[in-house]
């Protein structure tokens, strides 16, 4: 079958869901975007991943955090990122990480993939933070790189609040880049809504664009187009892996940006083509969305399936 025939692979497994109870964070989502996928028939194929390896998080995660997520103890460590501690949490986020790197591994081979969980930007080396366990986007590369897939890589992070835990993680990677694009500061485990009263400092290698409050769809993607192809020039990427995040529209609780689906389905479209138009390849990545009504937030995940879809297949 030819690349432009083939189904694009799409990783989810039921397994990525742990029960956690009420909880701002409906991790039952990714459920429901594959089962949105199916319905309506897109060329995708979704794959169950195999679970991430301790040696895959140990190249990015210090033992004594990797312990206390497998056995809950400390508790305080093994809730960092402020989910309830489970044996079938430790379990879900050991898949939802595989499923990062599978997903990478289909994009070098594709030219585009997906993962149906979050890229996990909030989590650090040695804690989580922000719903964020294990730091799947650097898992992945980290993998990718130590197997000899790619020498270099581009994060677009575009969940609402800015990718702290990936900033950190690269300081000490700087093959990896990240650009962030954010309409919420994030730090010591709280989000800031007011952008423009501190903002993260760019590094070497990560680089900070706050949107400010009240920012509507021309705003928002003349920020994505001004800055993309700088960053994509300056980070000379073999691979570009997308955050496509949810919790910019308008009705979540937590976003002071005015998009709709609309804008951020024109987002997800400009990403995508401009990967395609310079031959890098793209994994995405589900990414926050804490609107009430969940078929909104699954709305705005099949819009970036969707996407995919029109401008690869």
């Amino acid at each position: 079958m030819s690349q432009a025939a083939r189904p694009i692979r799409v990783y989810h497994s039921p397994r990525y869901e742990a029960d956690i109870g009420e909880h701002v964070m409906p991790i039952r989502k990714f459920g429901m975007v594959r089962r949105a996928i199916e319905a309506e028939g897109l060329p995708i194929e979704i794959i169950a991943p195999t679970p991430v390896t301790d040696t895959d998080l140990l190249r990015v995660h210090t033992p004594e955090y990797v312990r206390a997520i497998a056995t809950g103890e400390p508790r305080a460590l093994a809730q960092s990122q402020k989910f309830p501690w489970s044996p079938e949490l430790a379990e879900a986020v050991r898949w939802t990480n595989g499923g990062c790197i599978a997903a990478l591994f289909a994009a070098l081979e594709d030219g585009v993939a997906g993962n149906l969980a979050s890229g996990f930007h909030h989590s650090h080396a040695d804690h989580g933070q922000g719903y964020c366990t294990f730091n799947g986007l650097v898992v992945a590369l980290d993998r990718a790189q130590a197997e000899g897939r790619l020498a270099r890589a581009l994060i677009l992070d575009m969940d609402l609040h800015y990718g702290n835990g990936t900033a950190s993680l690269l300081a000490t990677r700087p093959s990896f880049h990240q650009l962030s694009i954010y309409g919420n500061w994030y730090k010591q485990n709280l989000a800031y809504r007011d952008v423009a009263a501190e903002r993260t400092p760019d590094t070497k290698n990560a680089w900070s664009v706050p949107v400010a409050n009240g920012a509507g769809r021309e705003e928002y993607l003349g920020i994505l187009a001004e800055t993309l192809g700088p960053a994509i020039d300056r980070a000379r990427p073999d691979v570009l892996l997308y955050q496509a995040g949810a919790d910019p529209y308008k009705e979540d609780p937590y976003s002071p940006l005015d998009l709709d689906h609309a804008a951020l389905r024109a987002r997800d479209t400009y990403v995508f083509e401009t990967a395609k138009r310079l031959g890098t390849p793209v994994m995405w990545v589900l990414a926050g969305g804490y609107t009430k009504d969940t078929s909104k937030v699954v709305e705005v995940h099949l819009n970036t399936a969707r996407a995919a879809v029109d401008v690869f297949r």
